[in-house]
């Protein structure tokens, strides 16, 4: 996350004693990805945050795959999932590969433990609610449309506005560290002119609640596909003051500004995140394609190195029929997909698009997750065919 940052207090060069009120020294903690050589950032906490008083094992986190390997297209509607629980301890594996997994969660209550991914960054879209992140970097307020970019190793909690609308998060486990793409990027970091958004879009952590409280506070890690509880023996949050590029932040899809032109543009214009191993896209409200003769939906293509994994935050998208708000589809890597029958033609002339998507393209194959099964709509693969002869599910209020 190239943007320097600082809240709270540093002393005024690092790696130099740090006075607490009674003359004792603030424990630093390095904090960042690659070694030493990745962006990182130096906090100050009030007690060494090495003070462990107990570890054990929870329970084990490792994804399970649907054994029929059959190719064909496939969604699953969210609708349908357990609503619920906890935002880090309910969440529902839909797909996965050894780079990523994509999981999802409508949690209806607020975490007691702090939480700490260590085997990944944790890319989050809230679909619906409001609430905010705790993080030892400070608050970070979050409401619908945001991506919350939690990277590996970050303590937080979240902070869900109970009172206001079920949350609903799709969360994307990235094993490498996910970031703006790089041609975005100039050879400073800096955004460049033409990308699809600016640092002024990119929200960081603000307030910073420095707690000194001694006692047991449970810790739960994320680590050898397996949650892990340490107690801790004090309160995780007791940073006075950092700085640095490695933080939690968030960005709104609203604040995506699309790239549209005379014909129909490819997906890559839609592109939001990079990750290693899969990209992540942003589909938003839009002009269409302004040619006289422009068809606005999207060709028929076979991608043939990548799935493509679409999840769907309204129930309007220009290609599709049967689908619903929180349908996510998969198209695998092996056979072409393209508009629904009717979907081409029915485009043609129209000026404006109010679809709002968030799609995932990995670069190697994605396996579904057993927990997924219930939720899948089994004959959608046959919802290409014309639709005298299509047998599919229609969609459920």
């Amino acid at each position: 996350m190239p943007i320097y940052h600082t809240v709270g207090s540093i002393p005024r060069k690092r790696h130099i004693a740090f006075r607490k009120p009674d003359g004792g020294i603030y424990a630093e903690e390095l904090m960042g990805h690659e070694g030493f050589t990745g962006t990182a950032s130096l906090l100050y906490h009030v007690h060494p945050p090495t003070t462990v008083k107990s570890a054990r094992r929870l329970r084990e986190t490792r994804y399970e795959a649907d054994p029929d390997q059959t190719l064909r297209h496939r969604h699953f509607r969210t609708s349908q999932v357990k609503r619920g629980g906890s935002p880090t301890l309910d969440r529902v594996p839909l797909l996965f590969n050894n780079e990523v997994a994509m999981l999802y969660v409508e949690p209806d209550e607020n975490d007691a433990h702090f939480y700490r991914n260590a085997q990944g960054d944790e890319l989050v879209y809230v679909s619906k609610g409001s609430g905010t992140l705790e993080s030892v970097f400070g608050d970070l307020p979050f409401h619908e449309g945001d991506y919350l970019i939690i990277h590996r190793g970050i303590m937080h909690r979240w902070r869900l506005d109970l009172a206001g609308e079920q949350t609903k998060l799709l969360v994307m486990e990235s094993r490498g560290h996910v970031r703006w793409p790089k041609r975005y990027r100039n050879e400073f970091g800096q955004l460049i002119e033409g990308a699809p958004y600016s640092e002024r879009d990119i929200r960081r952590p603000s307030a910073l609640r420095t707690h000194d409280e001694k006692g047991d506070f449970p810790i739960l890690v994320k680590q050898y596909d397996g949650l892990n509880e340490i107690i801790l023996d004090h309160h995780p949050f007791d940073v006075v003051g950092w700085d640095g590029y490695f933080y939690p932040w968030a960005f709104n899809i609203h604040d995506f500004e699309p790239i549209v032109g005379r014909v129909h543009q490819p997906p890559p214009v839609h592109q939001t995140f990079q990750g290693d191993g899969f990209v992540v896209c942003s589909f938003c409200p839009r002009p269409y394609d302004f040619h006289p003769e422009a068809v606005p939906a999207p060709y028929n293509h076979s991608n043939v190195d990548s799935d493509e994994v679409l999840y769907y935050a309204s129930s309007e998208f220009m290609s599709r029929k049967g689908i619903e708000f929180g349908s996510i589809t998969h198209h695998p890597d092996g056979i072409p997909h393209g508009p629904h029958p009717g979907r081409a033609e029915a485009s043609i002339g129209a000026k404006y698009t109010e679809e709002l998507a968030v799609m995932m393209d990995t670069f190697r194959p994605l396996k579904v997750a057993k927990p997924a099964l219930p939720l899948e709509d089994a004959d959608y693969h046959k919802s290409w065919l014309d639709a005298q002869h299509a047998q599919f599910n229609p969609p459920t209020s």
